[in-house]
């Protein structure tokens, strides 16, 4: 565990997350799949399934799937303005547990 400011306790993985979602929020266009994927799961989206090179996630509360693609190790940044646009629209928080 790693103490921030104000005596919060974050995994590595948590403070990996944030790293993510920052670089996200600042129109990255070089976020790696794996990187995304591992985001998504920290917003507590869930793997639904897989159609070829799409992976379909979902959120319980949210009624958009996000489907994205690994293209050359990266995410498409259309794809990255949806989670976001969904993490908007429903005001979904960071698991800070995982």
């Amino acid at each position: 565990m790693i103490t921030i400011s104000f005596g919060v306790n974050l995994s590595a993985k948590v403070l990996k997350a944030i790293k993510i979602y920052q670089l996200a929020i600042s129109n990255s266009k070089n976020i790696t799949f794996t990187d995304f994927t591992k985001l998504l799961e920290a917003f507590n989206f869930r793997l639904e399934r897989i159609n070829g090179s799409h992976h379909i996630y979902k959120h319980i509360t949210a009624k958009e799937l996000i489907n994205i693609q690994n293209v050359k190790g990266k995410v498409k940044p259309y794809q990255v303005k949806q989670f976001l646009s969904i993490v908007e629209s429903y005001n979904l928080k960071m698991d800070k547990e995982k």
